[in-house]
Order: C-alpha cells, then sequence, then structure tokens
C-alpha cells in the first residue's frame, strides 16, 4: 500500500502542543492539591496497590480495543491487529482534548490502511457513544444514595437517547443524504459528510452489536472504578463498592459534560466533592483523585505519546 503522508508537521506539532498545555495545567491543579498528601497516598498504596490500578487501566483499554476492531470489522475494515492496537493507542495521546475529540486521530491515521474517513469517524463516534452509555449506567447505580446528581445524570441522557434514536432512523438518513448531496457549498459538505459517517455508525448500533459494545464498554469501566474503590480501601476510607462505582462514573460524565480538555478540572471537582460528602478528609479526597487520575487518564495519554513518537519515527511525516 502506497504511504500516505497521515500527519503533517504542523498537525504533529499541534498534538504535542495539547497535551504539554493540559499536562502544565493538571501539574498547576496537583500542586494546589498538594503533592505531599499524593505521595503519603501512594505510599499507604503502595508498589503492589499501584501495579493493581494500573493493570486495571490496562484492562479498561483493552476491552475498549476490542470493541474498537468489533466495530472495525463491522464496517467492512477488518485491521490486524497488532497495528490496529498501535493506532489505537496513539489515539490516547490525544485524550486531553476537549470531548475527547483529538481521538479522531485514529481516523487520519488508519487512512493508509485503507480505511475511508467515513468508516473510521463511525467506529469513533460509536465509541464515545458505548462510553457515554455505560458511564451514564453505572452512575444510575448511586442515584438512591446521591440524588443531587439527577440533573447530571439526565443530562447524560440527554445525549445518550436522542444519539440512539438517531442511529435508529436508517430510511430518514438515508433520504436525507440523498437529498443532501455533496456540492461546493462548504456547509452541504459538512452536513452530506455528516450523514455518511451516521449512516456508517448504524451498521454499529445493530442490536447484536450493542449488546457486544455494551458489555465491553461495562466492564472497561467498571475496572477503573474498582480501582478507585481499591485505592480508597488501602487509604482506609469507608466507603462502598456501590458508592465508588457511582463516584468515578458520575465524574467521569461530568467530565465529559464539560467539554473540557480530558474532562480536567469537572471531573476532579465532583470526585472530591462526593468523596468528602461520604467523610473523607478533603486532603485525602484529593489525593485519591489525583492518584486515580495519574493512574488511568495520565496513564493512557503518556502511553498514547509514546506510541504516536514510535508512528512518527515508523512513517515520517511531511510538513504541510
Amino acid at each position: 500500500m502506497s504511504e500516505v503522508p497521515y500527519l503533517s508537521g504542523w498537525r504533529y506539532r499541534a498534538v504535542i502542543a495539547s497535551v504539554v498545555f493540559s499536562v502544565l495545567g493538571y501539574l498547576g491543579f496537583s500542586l494546589w492539591g498538594g503533592w505531599q498528601a499524593v505521595t503519603q497516598a501512594m505510599g499507604e498504596v503502595g508498589l503492589s496497590g499501584l501495579a493493581i490500578v494500573l493493570s486495571m487501566s490496562v484492562l479498561n483499554y483493552g476491552l475498549r480495543f476490542m470493541r474498537w476492531q468489533t466495530y472495525l470489522r463491522v464496517l467492512g475494515h477488518p485491521v490486524a491487529w497488532q497495528p490496529s492496537l498501535n493506532i489505537y493507542l496513539a489515539g490516547f495521546a490525544l485524550t486531553t482534548t476537549p470531548g475527547k475529540a483529538g481521538e479522531a486521530l485514529r481516523g487520519v491515521l488508519l487512512k493508509r490502511w485503507g480505511v475511508p474517513y467515513p468508516q473510521s469517524f463511525a467506529a469513533f463516534f460509536s465509541e464515545r457513544l458505548s462510553d457515554l452509555f455505560a458511564i451514564v449506567s453505572l452512575a444510575l447505580l448511586g442515584l438512591l444514595l446521591y440524588p443531587q446528581a439527577q440533573p447530571l445524570i439526565v443530562a447524560g441522557l440527554g445525549l445518550v437517547l436522542p444519539g440512539m434514536l438517531l442511529l435508529s432512523q436508517r430510511r430518514m438518513l438515508e433520504w436525507l443524504a440523498a437529498v443532501i448531496p455533496a456540492s461546493g457549498h462548504a456547509l452541504m459538505n459538512i452536513v452530506h459528510h455528516l450523514l455518511k459517517v451516521l449512516l456508517a455508525a448504524q451498521q454499529c448500533h445493530r442490536w447484536n452489536i450493542m449488546l457486544i459494545a455494551s458489555l465491553l464498554s461495562l466492564l472497561a469501566w467498571a475496572a477503573e472504578a474498582l480501582a478507585l474503590y481499591w485505592i480508597l480501601g488501602w487509604m482506609g476510607a469507608d466507603i462502598s463498592l456501590t458508592f465508588a462505582l457511582f463516584t468515578y462514573a458520575l465524574a467521569m460524565l461530568a467530565g465529559a459534560l464539560s467539554f473540557m480538555p480530558g474532562g480536567l478540572g469537572g471531573a476532579e471537582a465532583v470526585m472530591i466533592a462526593l468523596l468528602v460528602f461520604k467523610g473523607m478528609p478533603s486532603a485525602d479526597a484529593v489525593a485519591a483523585t489525583l492518584l486515580i487520575r495519574l493512574a488511568t487518564l495520565w496513564f493512557a495519554v503518556g502511553i498514547g505519546a509514546v506510541m504516536l513518537l514510535r508512528l512518527k519515527s515508523a512513517h515520517p511525516v511531511m510538513d504541510g
């Protein structure tokens, strides 16, 4: 297959800049929260505990990759697992973009493997919708424990249900794609391409595929929530598994709805507030929050950055 300059020089520099600015912002937040408390928390968790927590993150990434491969296969563009895994992990380098939109970089990287943009973006859209569904489902577990979260959960449902409903209307999407053809008008081109993505995504939302994807999503996010529960236990906090699952899911939902890079700020604020609500000292709540985010969000960003550098070295980019 011919080489395709999948990431031009200026785009690559933009990727690095977004990661650097996010890291600096989070470093500032961490310093404000107090590294002494984080260091103490890491001591309580220990090296074996940290290894267990990171293994839960790896499990999360692995399950989501299985879902990604399922989507690509259903869309008619199966990619061998090794290059596909490299590309999937490289996408994590842009997890800290608003709404994780930068992870759509995978579509650019997959182009050289013959996957058209509408199909790769359909897989990306399906991923985000499946993640949101899983997070809202986990958050519903603790709604009775914290009724104040109802508006946030309703907002999450307000994104999931319309998306599911839209994807169920294949005839309507096909009709719109026919009456709104691609033209020289920029807006019409955008709408036409969006409809092509939605029509492709509809294939990923047949009931049998949705059941598999939803199960993988629930297990993936529950794994990281379980890691939070273990961290809290090792730190001596008396918090139930149900509330830990609820706390992690609601924090992720708040981060997603904030559309801040990687959910930064919103996710941390909600997690800290819920842990304090359950009686944890504020310093411990901040330390536990920072520790789980370092072991999940920033662990993924680090893996993604390394993989993106490897891909760049293997396939030199062209400045554009």
